[in-house]
């Protein structure tokens, strides 16, 4: 990956940050983990976790029908001359991480 899809990277991640900050209703945290970039950036995939973990499906749902609404904030606050088509995954990687903390803190 080069600089330049780094620094794209970031700036979607940070302004998706921001976004669902200030657009959820607050009975789920939701947290940006990463963001892909693929096709050359025309596809980033923004990977997510939700606490708590039973409100997943409602936080992906809304993440979902504000797709259009995000890519709008990133066009108006980023200078990033082409904005990507959005896709949300949960991010399995770090829910695992998490689990495999909390079971060795166990021990």
């Amino acid at each position: 990956m080069n600089q330049k899809d780094q620094k794209i990277k970031e700036i979607i991640k940070e302004l998706a940050a921001q976004f669902f900050s200030k657009e959820s209703n607050r009975q789920s945290l939701i947290t940006i983990t990463d963001v892909e970039l693929l096709s050359k950036g025309g596809k980033a995939v923004i990977l997510i976790t939700v606490l708590p973990e039973d409100k997943e499906n409602d936080a992906v749902e809304f993440i979902h029908r504000r797709l259009h609404d995000l890519q709008e904030y990133i066009r108006e606050n980023s200078r990033i001359a082409r904005i990507p088509y959005f896709e949300v995954r949960i991010d399995y990687g770090e829910k695992n991480r998490q689990r495999i903390d909390s079971i060795t803190k166990t021990m």
